[in-house]
């Protein structure tokens, strides 16, 4: 089984039918911790226009990349360079780079101090707008597909609002590099988790993505073409107190003959925002002790080797 063999569920469906969006998605996160999203209202040019932009930044020389690597920062906003990464516990590290972007904040918002200002590549003078307009379109999406899970829950359609309204939410431009022959044990991005509430992926041009379900076995996720790819995050999963899992996911290095070729996807990793405790909920199978979601973050950074 892939994800390609499970229907995709319309994000339009949110707004004609609440309860079946909410039923049609709980359902597919407690089977799989995925869902395939349809009809989610990103137009595809948004989409293209921050492709392009990504490739772009990546074929810059180390020597220009490297000014935008911002040291201290936990690799929050700009560059994270190739083989810092490590999934938590991982003897080696991913086989990738990426670009981190920010919310936008207003001058003396109270969250500036933990969300810092967005940096951007002078070369590529194009990127700020399509990542920015891709950042806008993706954080629009996730809140619509928030509704539904609120539903699922039992809770009101709102519930999530305040607590993801100036979130620390995060559009990472990742790039995994043509594969040199050997590289030893290494894969492109080792099984972990991901850490915030819930995480929006656009399907990639190059296969790699495999979840591990529930049954123990790794399972290829083959999205439909134009279709986004939803799991749950850590947060998510603490606060549900597991009601609603976060599952193990990994990329895997291609298949000899695609070894030459770069790998781009572009994860929309949606948050809390900084203060927001996270209780967990009575009714699931797991208890976890309040922590605020900017203490979570430094947390896992730390176990990921960012901090």
């Amino acid at each position: 089984m892939t994800l390609a063999d499970i229907q995709p569920i319309p994000l339009r469906l949110v707004d004609d039918d609440l309860d079946g969006a909410a039923a049609a998605f709980g359902d597919a996160f407690i089977r799989t911790g995925f869902a395939v999203v349809s009809d989610h209202g990103i137009e595809q040019r948004v989409i293209d226009r921050a492709l392009a932009a990504t490739k772009a930044l990546f074929a810059l020389p180390e020597t220009d990349k490297s000014a935008y690597v911002m040291p201290g920062g936990g690799g929050q906003r700009g560059l994270t360079p190739f083989g810092v990464e490590a999934a938590k516990g991982a003897a080696t590290s991913d086989l990738k780079e990426f670009w981190h972007m920010g919310r936008d904040l207003p001058p003396g918002h109270r969250f500036a101090p933990l969300m810092p200002e967005n940096v951007w590549p002078r070369e590529v003078p194009e990127f700020q707008p399509a990542v920015q307009a891709l950042y806008a379109a993706l954080d629009a999406a996730g809140l619509r597909l928030l509704r539904a899970i609120a539903v699922y829950l039992g809770l009101q359609p709102d519930f999530f609002t305040s607590p993801v309204e100036d979130g620390n939410s995060v559009l990472r431009l990742l790039h995994y590099p043509p594969l040199a022959a050997g590289g030893g044990n290494a894969i492109r991005a080792g099984a972990h988790e991901d850490i915030n509430v819930i995480t929006l992926l656009l399907g990639a041009e190059e296969a790699g993505l495999q979840l591990f379900d529930r049954q123990g076995q790794w399972r290829d996720i083959a999205a439909p073409p134009g279709s986004l790819v939803c799991n749950i995050g850590d947060m998510l999963a603490r606060l549900t107190g597991g009601r609603l899992p976060s599952t193990t996911h990994r990329v895997i290095n291609p298949a000899p003959e695609r070894r030459g070729v770069a790998r781009y996807s572009t994860p929309f990793f949606l948050h809390f925002r900084p203060d927001y405790l996270i209780e967990t909920m009575p009714g699931g199978p797991e208890q976890w002790p309040p922590i605020t979601a900017h203490e979570f973050l430094q947390q896992r950074l730390r176990e990921i080797k960012l901090l």
